[in-house]
């Protein structure tokens, strides 16, 4: 009769102690992990994005500048482009977007008359056209930003460095803000050595500070190389 007892009781404690361990882990209560629901995508080329909406979701990183901010280097745009293809960029002192489009390059041994004081003026056309509702302007050569030229070695050199202020196009020559639903066309032009010229990189800062980057053919390219000639009086 002992033996039974005792042999019940052992039975109702494993199961006791069974319950506990059932009860104690929690996982018959513990919901499913939830799927991590993937952030809406942006698509970036769509014309109809507000200004906030396409900063915060197509700019690339943004620059923390301080001050004048020419203290603290640019972000980069990821792609390095090529010659042709478009890069939107936000417009000076942030205000709009602007869709810049390099198409073509001239190397030119002179601008109406005037030498480059290195070897080679590299003269770069540009179609800007704003992609929303809000006028937009290029960033000014005074500010933090605007155009470079950045050499094979990495030297950066501004437009309108040494005699390619000289360089004018009367086709190519925009200043001030790009209304909504028009484009216009601009020219950037630099003052090369002829290895500064090879292999070369068009770098755009624009109003938030990112860097946008072109890579530029050895030789003459694009679909506007005689009419540049032309306005350069090189032809002939």
């Amino acid at each position: 009769m002992r033996t039974r007892i005792a042999a019940g009781t052992a039975l109702l404690l494993v199961a006791a102690l069974a319950g506990c361990e059932s009860e104690g882990d929690g996982s018959a209560d513990k919901p499913a992990a939830k799927a991590a629901q993937p952030s809406p995508k942006v698509d970036c080329s769509d014309t109809s994005l507000g200004q906030a909406e396409w900063v915060k979701n197509c700019s690339g990183k943004a620059a923390g500048t301080g001050g004048d901010g020419r203290d603290e280097a640019p972000s980069a745009d990821e792609k390095v482009h090529a010659l042709g293809e478009p890069a939107l960029t936000v417009g000076d002192e942030g205000v709009g977007v602007l869709e810049m489009t390099p198409t073509t390059v001239v190397f030119a041994k002179e601008s109406d008359g005037d030498a480059p004081e290195k070897d080679v003026f590299a003269v770069i056309t540009v179609k800007k056209r704003p992609t929303t509702a809000t006028p937009a302007e290029e960033i000014s050569p005074m500010g933090s930003g605007g155009w470079q030229w950045r050499a094979p070695d990495g030297q950066a050199l501004d437009e309108g460095n040494g005699e390619s202020f000289n360089v004018v196009l009367g086709d190519f020559n925009t200043a001030g803000p790009v209304q909504p639903g028009s484009f216009v066309w601009d020219a950037e032009a630099f003052d090369l050595t002829a290895a500064q010229a090879k292999g070369g990189t068009l770098v755009y800062i624009d109003g938030e500070g990112t860097a946008h980057q072109w890579k530029m053919p050895v030789a003459d390219s694009g679909p506007q190389v005689a009419e540049v000639k032309r306005d350069l009086s090189t032809v002939g």
